[in-house]
């Protein structure tokens, strides 16, 4: 799949701190893609980079195979984590200055945000300032605001925070959607369960260094410790076997990690042979949360892992 967006070698310095140092990643078309990276990791900086808020000191940028310059914004809809709404503004008002400044024409911005509005049951709100906003109510019109021009690239910091969960839960759909409809997205945030259940690629950034790059997937198969989740019928018997050692045991469910050398099979044979009816038998692979963590706070596995790319 082609890619809607290119980063080479990015760098960007402020005084002697590397905000961001020789960062690359490449973002196919229609993907969803997920920055992640702990606070003060470089992710802001990369992402005024993309939205020619910064110049790099170093490294290039492509938009859709063509070097990314200020005719290539208006393909952009960034939606920051800090809310950029004028408080005073009539919340119509000011979604429809937006949508002009992004080159809609008036019928085209109304019709438009007429349509969002009332996608997102925000029918009875056009009257009303900005400034008597709920955050969550502030997200949704930050929401409608990134989107209205149709976007090529929509960047979403934190688009959740504030959001109940039936309004994230209605978010959270119409970036389906979107991509759906061939947007690229990045999806930047710090709720690792949320990343794990939307995007499709993922890198993850650490003191201005990518130290992680791949699909969910993958990265998951990449950091899996061979455990698995082995639940019996009535009571779990004790059994000692070669092909695994017991981590945990719960009841009639026990963690297992498989012995170097063994398969899954020689497991489900050992139980089976020892007259234990097995109920279920799944792998138990690592959440990102976990992956996150274990990388960020420098572990021996994050050593080894940087020092593999």
């Amino acid at each position: 799949m082609s890619a809607l967006l290119d980063v080479q070698h990015l760098k960007k310095y402020f005084d002697n701190q590397r905000a961001v140092d020789d960062i690359s990643f490449a973002i196919p078309n229609g993907s969803i893609f997920g920055l992640l990276g702990p606070n003060g990791a470089g992710k802001t900086t990369l992402l005024r980079m993309i939205t020619g808020i910064f110049y790099p000191d170093s490294g290039q940028i492509f938009f859709d195979g063509r070097k990314f310059g200020s005719d290539e914004l208006i393909n952009i809809g960034y939606m920051p984590e800090e809310r950029g709404l004028y408080k005073k503004m009539k919340i119509g008002e000011q979604a429809l200055y937006l949508a002009r400044l992004k080159g809609l024409s008036h019928a085209e911005a109304m019709e438009k945000i007429h349509y969002w509005f009332h996608r997102l049951d925000m029918d009875t709100w056009y009257n009303k300032k900005t400034q008597d906003l709920s955050k969550g109510m502030g997200q949704k019109l930050q929401f409608v605001t990134t989107i209205l021009h149709n976007p090529r690239l929509i960047i979403l910091d934190e688009p959740f925070s504030g959001l109940d969960p039936v309004n994230a839960n209605l978010i959270k759909d119409e970036i389906y959607e979107l991509s759906r409809k061939g947007a690229t997205i990045i999806f930047s945030t710090h709720r690792m369960e949320q990343v794990e259940e939307i995007c499709d690629h993922i890198i993850l950034v650490n003191q201005g260094k990518k130290i992680l790059d791949g699909t969910v997937s993958q990265v998951k198969q990449d950091f899996k410790e061979h455990l698995y989740r082995l639940e019996v019928a009535g009571e779990l018997h004790e059994l000692r076997h070669p092909s695994f050692e017991s981590v945990h045991v719960q009841g009639a469910s026990l963690i297992l990690r498989i012995a170097p050398g063994f398969s899954s099979n020689d497991v489900l044979n050992a139980f089976i042979g020892s007259g234990q009816s097995i109920v279920s038998f799944q792998e138990l692979l690592p959440s990102l949360n976990d992956i996150f963590i274990k990388l960020v706070e420098g572990t021996p596995l994050a050593r080894r892992f940087q020092t593999a790319v």
